[in-house]
C-alpha cells in the first residue's frame, strides 16, 4: 500500500475507530485497486443519511454481529464510497465530511468543490 494522503496532499488523518471503518478496517479511508467501491470519503453520519442508504440497500445502521459490526449511528465517522457520496448529494441526502481524512483518491470520483460546502474541518 503506497503512503495515504488526504485531499490536501498532507498525511491522511484517522477517520473513525468506533465502529472501526475503511477497506482494511484500519480506521482509516485507505484503499488500493481492490477497493472497488473506493471507501475514501470520511463521513460524519447523519440520519438522513442513514436512512437514504438502507433506502439503496446499504444498511450501515443495523448491527451484523456475525460479522463482528456494531452498526453506524448518529453523528459516528464512517468511510464511505465515493460514487455512494455523489449519488447522496444528487438527491440531497449528502452527509458532512472530514476533508483532512478523506482519501486523496476519492478526488478521481467527486471534485473537491463539491466537498468543500460540507466540510466539518475548515476553518
Amino acid at each position: 500500500m503506497e503512503e495515504s494522503v488526504n485531499v490536501f496532499g498532507e498525511p491522511l488523518e484517522i477517520c473513525g475507530g468506533n465502529p472501526v471503518t475503511g477497506f482494511y478496517r484500519d480506521g482509516k479511508c485507505n484503499t488500493c485497486k481492490e477497493d472497488t467501491g473506493s471507501h475514501t470519503v470520511c463521513i460524519e453520519a447523519s440520519e438522513q443519511f442513514l436512512e437514504y442508504s438502507r433506502f439503496k440497500g446499504n444498511d450501515l445502521s443495523t448491527p451484523r454481529p456475525e460479522f463482528g459490526f456494531e452498526g453506524v449511528n448518529v453523528g459516528d465517522a464512517w468511510c464511505l464510497c465515493a460514487a455512494r457520496w455523489m449519488e447522496a448529494l444528487a438527491n440531497d441526502r449528502a452527509p458532512r465530511v472530514y476533508l483532512k481524512r478523506t482519501h486523496i483518491k476519492a478526488l478521481e470520483i467527486v471534485p473537491m468543490e463539491l466537498l468543500k460546502p460540507y466540510a466539518l474541518d475548515l476553518s
